[in-house]
């Protein structure tokens, strides 16, 4: 039989120090999962106001030019 009364409290200890690095990687990835749902959240709103802004513009060219007499007749 092997002497564990040592070993016991190093593994515990170890295991601890895993379970609290993992907690905070797993803070870190949260942190950053929401920074990037915010910057794509902004990307969508600046993609809806472009395509408000260029269907205007598209709408606007659409209209046909009044036919006016050129200025050398």
């Amino acid at each position: 039989m092997e002497d564990t009364t040592g070993a016991l409290p190093a593994r515990l200890t170890e295991l601890e120090e895993l379970a609290a690095h993992q907690a905070r990687t797993i803070d870190e990835l949260s942190a950053e999962i929401a920074s990037q749902w915010n910057a794509i959240d902004k990307m969508q709103k600046t993609l809806e106001q472009l395509k408000e802004r260029f269907s205007a513009i598209e709408e606007s060219s659409l209209e046909a030019p009044a036919i006016t007499r050129p200025p050398h007749y």
